[in-house]
């Protein structure tokens, strides 16, 4: 039978056409009914890792960010020996090249072909958002678990598919927003319950650049062509045009492929705060802004979101890529203030209460010379083989994925959108 090309997958929903959909056996309702917080094993075949196996990886997209998490798994395996990268797949053949002459691995175009390798124990996705959900529900449906590259998906309901495979399969997700690995948001959520603000009320975050050539205007390659462009199946899923190299190097300025700073950027800081506040749906989002500088693109060069809270706070993020001057990113209680401040936390009491609260000074920093990437990969390797739940794991990435995908919405349709958490959708 003909393997459908990439230009006819369509639908989240819809499982590769040679592979048949994995039936659930008995089990299934006891699957279906475990704590979110739970990973059970998956549905497809996988190996169970002893503490010294090596765990085997794959690499779905090999540009800037790929390239980046093969140096570092390479650095880890060195020092290690732990694991080991055994396929790369990229439809550009000069970056599927480059990765499988840096590795010694396996060299793929299709990224279904390396998915039903049952050596591959795992794989990363660093690939434009348009493909996340139909390669992260993929890969899981095959048994790998997966380190997909933040944000979650495009749209909020393929990051609901994302997160109910997660759990049917029991695979263990990982979403890239590294900063979820830093110890002072999960710090910042125990002194939160513990009352060290009181009620909290409103967060601000911001993501500030500037440049003089404009955001994600990345270079493009010299010689880049069809005949080593796989340019359909690139496309995949979103709209069809015509060979473009300015879209593949600088998707992120289009509509088709990249939600902009909301899903560049802000996805990053909400993930970090809902860890903070506790992950929950969004009551109501709307969001703002425009492109003002830097014409070249769809996306908005100056973006701002408010969030509304079923818990009754409300989150504002501020972005702008052509300024960098942005807003302190500070969590606001009722009886106290939380600060962000080399080496940690700092909280100051409101006036009306210094009378009974202290100002705190937590240190957060560690001693580890490692980054937040490194931490944020290595809690995912670790969950690989002890099951826990990692740090970004798919409950909370979806839930975040809810707050962005409507604001991108709200600025697209310049309305206001509300999320009903019980029934899981948008008015």
């Amino acid at each position: 039978m003909r393997r459908k090309s990439y230009g006819e997958v369509r639908g989240v929903s819809k499982t590769l056409s040679r592979r048949a959909f994995l039936k659930c056996s008995a089990a299934a309702g006891a699957i279906f009914g475990l704590s979110e917080y739970s990973y059970c094993s998956s549905l497809a075949s996988s190996r169970i890792l002893g503490a010294n196996e090596r765990i085997l990886i794959g690499v779905i997209g090999c540009g800037n960010r790929g390239m980046t998490h093969i140096n570092g798994l390479l650095a880890k395996s060195k020092s290690s020996g732990k694991l080991a990268i055994v396929g790369v797949c990229d439809i550009y053949q000069p970056r599927k090249q480059r990765a499988k002459e840096k590795t010694n691995a396996d060299a793929y175009h299709d990224y279904r072909d390396m998915i039903e390798r049952n050596d591959i124990d795992a794989v990363i996705i660093a690939t434009p958002d348009h493909w996340h959900a139909r390669m992260a529900i993929d890969a899981m449906e095959a048994g790998k678990d997966v380190y997909l590259e933040k944000p979650m998906t495009y749209t909020w309901k393929e990051a609901k598919e994302v997160y109910e495979t997660a759990v049917r399969t029991g695979r263990v997700l990982q979403v890239g927003a590294q900063s979820c690995s830093d110890e002072k948001w999960w710090q910042a959520n125990r002194l939160i319950r513990e009352g060290a603000l009181g009620k909290v009320l409103w967060t601000s975050s911001s993501y500030c650049r500037n440049s003089r050539d404009g955001e994600w205007n990345y270079k493009v390659d010299d010689g880049v062509s069809p005949d080593n462009l796989d340019w359909e199946s690139w496309l995949g899923p979103a709209p069809k045009r015509p060979f473009d190299p300015e879209r593949f190097f600088r998707w992120r300025k289009y509509w088709d492929y990249s939600g902009g700073i909301a899903t560049d950027l802000f996805y990053h800081q909400l993930s970090h705060l809902q860890i903070a506040l506790g992950p929950e749906f969004p009551k109501r989002v709307s969001a703002g802004g425009g492109i003002y500088v830097q014409y070249d693109r769809d996306v908005p060069d100056t973006f701002h979101m408010i969030i509304d809270y079923p818990s009754d706070h409300s989150v504002v993020l501020c972005s702008s890529m052509a300024n960098r001057q942005g807003v302190t990113e500070v969590i606001r209680g009722h009886e106290a203030t939380m600060y962000f401040e080399p080496p940690g936390i700092v909280i100051r009491p409101e006036s009306e209460f210094k009378d009974s609260r202290e100002e705190l000074h937590i240190s957060t920093d560690s001693e580890s010379s490692k980054t937040a990437l490194q931490d944020h990969m290595d809690n995912w390797l670790d969950c690989i083989r002890s099951r826990n739940k990692p740090n970004l794991d798919a409950e909370t990435a979806y839930k975040v994925m809810v707050a962005i995908a409507l604001g991108v919405k709200s600025y697209r349709e310049e309305k206001v959108f509300r999320f009903d958490a019980k029934k899981e959708k948008e008015e």
